[in-house]
């Protein structure tokens, strides 16, 4: 047996409360497609563009994430994670996640991603695993902010948005490396 013998993980939010879904696109990425080499760790590491829409009146901030569930860990891997972004953004530009933020509105804050560091980090599956899905969610908040900061972990953010989340956009690009 090897570290690829392993079933696929399920969805990630599934285990979750069910709530309205809304739209998330992108010009760089796209649901069920492979992600390009831009965009990924051994590439130029930029994070993707992402817009949304449809998400409910009420909302008062967002949360996007970026995690992988077929990291052959317990635990997946989370590329991404940006809290208190304002309910008046619906957009972030190609490169948005950079170490520092500076690519992300006024009141958003990064935290640490599962290397260790604030900003993004892109694709980076073994070579010859299968292909990994990114599970990329963008949450509508009810509140202006959550309690965290830069240092936070994945975890607490996800533990905040439990309580937090009112509708949920996902889309779900693929990366293998060979």
């Amino acid at each position: 047996m090897t570290v690829f013998d392993r079933p696929e993980a399920p969805d990630p939010y599934s285990r979750l409360h069910p709530v309205p879904g809304f739209t998330v696109t992108s010009t760089d990425v796209a649901d069920g497609a492979p992600i390009d080499a831009r965009h990924v760790y051994s590439g130029e590491n930029l994070s993707p563009q992402l817009s949304w829409s449809g998400f409910p009146e009420e909302t008062q901030s967002f949360v996007v994430n970026i995690f992988d569930p077929d990291a052959p860990i317990v635990s997946g891997f989370w590329h991404w994670v940006v809290a208190n972004i304002p309910a008046s953004v619906t957009e972030l530009a190609t490169g948005a996640g950079s170490a520092g933020g500076s690519g992300l509105p006024d009141g958003a804050i990064q935290t640490r991603n599962d290397f260790g560091a604030e900003g993004y980090v892109g694709s980076a599956p073994p070579a010859g695993d299968r292909p990994h899905r990114y599970y990329i969610a963008v949450h509508a908040v009810d509140t202006d902010s959550l309690p965290v900061d830069g240092s936070a972990t994945p975890a607490v953010v996800g533990f905040n948005l439990i309580f937090h989340t009112l509708a949920r956009a996902v889309m779900v690009p693929t990366y293998q490396q060979t």
